[in-house]
């Protein structure tokens, strides 16, 4: 006998069709019939490079609210209840888009066009070599120059209904920033009543390039600013094997099982326990976790599981979902106290969690990555969900 599934996981498995697609859901409807309404609502910002910014406002019923803004694509931040019905702001930024401006750190910007490192910030496609900015020591990160992140948006369409949509488009001419061809990217955010924040990527050329984009939200779910941090999170990611990295942090080609070390997660296990282990080379490294799972599903057709984290406090629970074959795990290493955050907070190493679903890091120069090729006529989709609920 066929199994009847709740409202939760009916809506979910839309979501994920929906982002699948590429297209807006039409509704979701109640088992009563009854519409279930999510807002859509938009306000100036500011100015950047002399364009107007905006501030879209998702929000849903359940008291789950999503902040984007214009500059960059940011997921400015995402606030929802804890199991004590408090709200909290659960990702790192800044309160206004000068801190987005002037303090730039990638905080919940939509990353492109390639997320993560290329080493020595080069690639070679169809017998070209293409240099991209260097922006960390030797490499290109998250773009190189003045990436995705640093530009101002176009709103294509804002709606409030069963699910609230935005859609924001850019034009990448070609040669951005070292990349071939010109790029036309969509990023399409969702909210629906279930606390999914959906976030489907779409970018067509008209010659053969690379693309990796994700969205780069640091997370805090006891509410960012908290003074314990996220160490005390419980991690989980579905992943037997990760991909270890050099003294600049680019993988060696090599999928290193997990098992038994301080990189298993398929447990739920506190992110405080592994993060200090400097007797793990790669700990060292990376100054904690900066690395890239290889997800046991690989790349999929709709959304699966690349990461829960769970705060035991609040109670709060976020799922990360994914098309791509893996997830870059970042502990925000790099936070030294310098950079003054929302509400004034100092940001310091271990206050935020990234989870960055996306390809491999260096994959246009390592043959046995899943290739970041896109070809004039067979655009680029990565559909990812933050689903935000509470553990009671």
């Amino acid at each position: 006998m066929r199994k009847v599934v709740d409202l939760k996981t009916a809506l979910s498995y839309a979501l994920a069709l929906t982002l699948a697609s590429g297209t807006a859901m039409s509704g979701a409807v109640l088992a009563s019939g009854t519409a279930m309404a999510a807002e859509a609502s938009r306000a100036p910002a500011g100015t950047a490079d002399g364009a107007a910014v905006e501030t879209i406002t998702l929000s849903n019923g359940a008291g789950v609210s999503a902040k984007i803004l214009t500059y960059g694509a940011t997921l400015q931040s995402l606030s929802g209840p804890g199991k004590d019905g408090r709200q909290a702001d659960v990702l790192l930024g800044y309160d206004d888009l000068a801190g987005y401006v002037d303090h730039p750190n990638y905080f919940g910007v939509t990353v492109g066009r390639y997320a993560n490192r290329i080493a020595g910030g080069a690639f070679t496609l169809d017998g070209k070599r293409y240099q991209l900015p260097v922006n960390d020591k030797v490499n290109s990160l998250h773009g190189g120059g003045k990436g995705f992140d640093k530009k101002v948006w176009k709103i294509v369409s804002i709606k409030s209904g069963p699910t609230a949509t935005a859609v924001l488009a850019l034009s990448s001419p070609d040669g951005d920033s070292g990349y071939p061809g010109k790029l036309d990217v969509t990023v399409t955010y969702t909210l629906d009543e279930a606390g999914n924040l959906g976030i489907a990527f779409d970018a067509k050329t008209d010659k053969p390039t690379i693309v990796n984009m994700t969205n780069h939200a640091i997370f805090n779910l006891a509410g960012e600013g908290s003074p314990d941090g996220a160490l005390g999170h419980l991690l989980t990611i579905p992943a037997k094997a990760y991909t270890p990295v050099d003294a600049n942090l680019i993988p060696t080609g090599e999928l290193k099982l997990v098992e038994g070390g301080v990189f298993d997660f398929r447990s739920p296990r506190r992110v405080a326990d592994g993060i200090r282990d400097g007797r793990d080379p790669q700990i060292v490294a990376g100054r904690g976790y900066d690395h890239n799972w290889a997800l046991d599903k690989g790349a999929t057709k709709v959304p699966e599981l690349a990461a829960r984290l769970e705060d035991p406090v609040s109670g709060r629970v976020l799922e990360v979902l994914t098309t791509e074959p893996g997830v870059q795990f970042y502990a925000g290493n790099f936070l030294d106290g310098t950079l003054v955050g929302k509400g004034g907070h100092l940001y310091r190493m271990g206050d935020g969690i990234a989870l960055e679903p996306q390809k491999f890091p260096d994959s246009p120069n390592k043959a046995n990555f899943l290739s970041a090729r896109v070809d004039p006529g067979k655009p680029y989709h990565h559909a990812m969900v933050y689903r935000l609920s509470v553990k009671r």
